[in-house]
């Protein structure tokens, strides 16, 4: 068991209309995986649960109102001086406009199926697998 200590992350599967979803590229100059394709989401703030910090994120992020639909899944790793654990929410759009924000460059749709090979970062990648064979 690793003495670093744990830290949460949640990330966002948000699916449109058609049953895509949506991906975020991170900015070059970003301090974690630089060009990275990525999923919406974040830390939640000291006190705030992690369904409020993931429906504030999406909002920075995609300029998007999203509603939590299920839980996808869930995953840990480690970092040099934490435990990162990763909680994947579903969500679908309830209204907004969608934009990049200054922490990314872009932004597509993709197929459930195709989120294993779109580059997202590695550590997605078991929570990815399971959520995609079973969209």
């Amino acid at each position: 068991m690793s003495q670093k200590p744990f830290v949460v992350s949640v990330r966002a599967l948000v699916v449109d209309g058609e049953g895509r979803c949506l991906i975020i590229r991170r900015s070059d100059d970003s301090r974690w995986n630089p060009g990275k394709w990525d999923l919406p989401g974040g830390k939640p703030d000291p006190g705030e649960q992690i369904g409020e910090a993931l429906l504030r994120e999406a909002r920075e992020e995609t300029g998007l109102d999203i509603e939590l639909t299920r839980s996808a899944g869930c995953v840990e790793w480690e970092l040099d001086t934490v435990v990162v654990v990763c909680v994947f929410l579903e969500a679908r759009v309830l209204g907004g406009a969608l934009r990049t924000s200054d922490e990314h460059s872009a932004h597509r749709w993709i197929a459930p199926d195709g989120l294993c090979t779109a580059g997202l970062c590695e550590e997605f990648l078991p929570v990815l697998r399971s959520y995609g064979a079973r969209a």
